[in-house]
């Protein structure tokens, strides 16, 4: 380990799991756990001072997706690019630009873009899924995840993400196949982008959108529209585009939540309010005292649904990220790179130059012969799971086979998690100094790939 006495505590975690005869691991497997009638899709969260402990912002997501699909966390240095060069999102080519930011990102394996991630200056966005009386049109067009991806390479605060958003979604609009399968699964997107100061919440409907500002506090988002009548920025045409639909009569207060939700809204989204209510009320019971385990704990509750195991979908990343108000000091963001954050552990990455690239977390690329690039696309499957995905997946096996077993070993390795937090909070409070920082996240993969073994 490279971040204080990281290396002497791993060392006698891994003593004492060569003590525990007979157990062997690898990765993520069917869990046995079920939420009734729990929606599918994603949770954002975010907390700002004085919701925060300390001064600092803390962001929070966890992907929910098919359960099957790999999550992969992926670190793309910033680039310099050539004046009139294009950029291969998953379905469609747009215009590059000069400069690309720095970026780590949570994504599915199969996609271009991600979940969620984080860029060199702080920023952070994680999308969700909405439906709204706008129809989602067929055809190729970007991603919400396409364009968390963008808003991260491109933008250097929330708000400059947001800008990047919302004009490559007025340019080429929004939509296309949303998961690895033949049959249809397409939506719209909301948005939370993050920075050291302020964050910054953006509902879309086709291409037309709304944003609120968030400076202070607390404040989720969970596949619906929360964005009522405080809006602080609006697609120009917005008001004219519902009051033509006949959706608004121009004389009323305009509430764009009301306005835009769907007459008969799909019961994902009717189930999500459940899962969103329980968010804000966890939120709320922490708020003054959010903290990055906090925020994780947040992510592994299960009674809220928000660590989701529902039919065919579960939670298949997590991510934390904690960004210091002060300038100085590193943002520290954690990934857990495998399914069931309950049965994961959380992994900080530092942004650095000399970074070992951590390839046990990358999935394997198939080129032309992938699956999403032939036509009819998604007519096969390919294996995409990285080394520690197949690593945990035995291992979560062999927890269900071998429960006292393998709940040590999960609690050795969450020991590991409380460790790291204890000793980053310590260093970003000025109590301990820092050293190298900048293979911690390949050196926590590594640990938790041995403990497997």
């Amino acid at each position: 380990m490279r971040l204080l006495r990281l290396e002497t505590g791993c060392a006698v975690l891994v003593s004492m799991l060569e003590e525990m005869k007979g157990w062997r691991g690898c990765g993520r497997s069917r869990v046995p756990f079920r939420m009734a009638e729990v929606p599918v899709s994603c949770d954002c969260f975010v907390s700002l001072p004085p919701g925060s402990r300390d001064d600092h912002v803390i962001f929070g997501k966890n992907a929910d997706r098919p359960r099957d699909e790999v999550q992969e966390v992926a670190h793309c240095p910033g680039a310099s690019h050539p004046a009139g060069a294009t950029l291969e999102c998953t379905y469609i080519q747009i215009p590059q630009v000069e400069r690309t930011r720095a970026v780590v990102l949570s994504k599915p394996a199969w996609m271009w873009g991600a979940e969620m991630g984080a860029n060199d200056q702080g920023v952070c966005i994680g999308n969700e899924a909405i439906w709204t009386r706008e129809p989602v049109c067929p055809g190729d067009a970007l991603l919400g995840m396409d364009l968390v991806r963008l808003g991260l390479e491109r933008g250097d605060s929330a708000w400059s993400a947001l800008t990047v958003i919302t004009s490559l979604l007025e340019q080429h609009g929004q939509g296309g196949q949303c998961k690895e399968d033949p049959v249809a699964f397409s939506y719209h997107n909301t948005f939370l982008l993050v920075d050291r100061n302020e964050a910054w919440v953006l509902e879309t409907a086709g291409r037309l959108w709304v944003a609120q500002k968030v400076t202070e506090g607390v404040k989720n988002i969970s596949n619906q529209l929360t964005i009522g009548a405080e809006v602080t920025a609006e697609h120009p045409e917005l008001r004219r585009a519902a009051q033509a639909q006949g959706w608004w009569d121009g004389e009323s207060e305009f509430n764009f939540s009301r306005v835009f939700s769907p007459e008969n809204p799909p019961a994902r989204m009717e189930l999500a309010k459940q899962r969103y209510k329980g968010g804000t009320e966890l939120l709320k019971q922490h708020d003054g005292s959010v903290t990055a385990a906090v925020m994780m704990s947040i992510l592994r509750d299960k009674p809220s649904g928000i660590c989701m195991d529902s039919g065919g979908f579960c939670t298949t990343g997590s991510m934390v990220s904690v960004l210091p108000r002060d300038p100085s000091l590193p943002c520290i963001h954690f990934f857990t790179a495998t399914p069931d954050p309950s049965r994961s552990i959380f992994k900080p990455f530092i942004f650095s130059d000399f970074s070992t690239p951590v390839l046990r977390v990358v999935s394997p690329q198939f080129g032309p012969d992938d699956p999403v690039r032939k036509q009819p696309r998604f007519q096969s499957k390919v294996d995409r799971r990285h080394d520690l995905y197949k690593a945990h997946q035995e291992a979560v096996s062999t927890m269900e086979n071998n429960p006292d077993e393998g709940s040590s070993v999960f609690g050795i390795l969450r020991e590991l998690e409380s460790q790291c937090l204890s000793e980053i909070s310590a260093m970003l409070s000025g109590e301990i100094p820092g050293e190298e920082l900048g293979d911690l996240f390949f050196d926590t993969v590594d640990t938790e790939i041995k403990f497997y073994q």
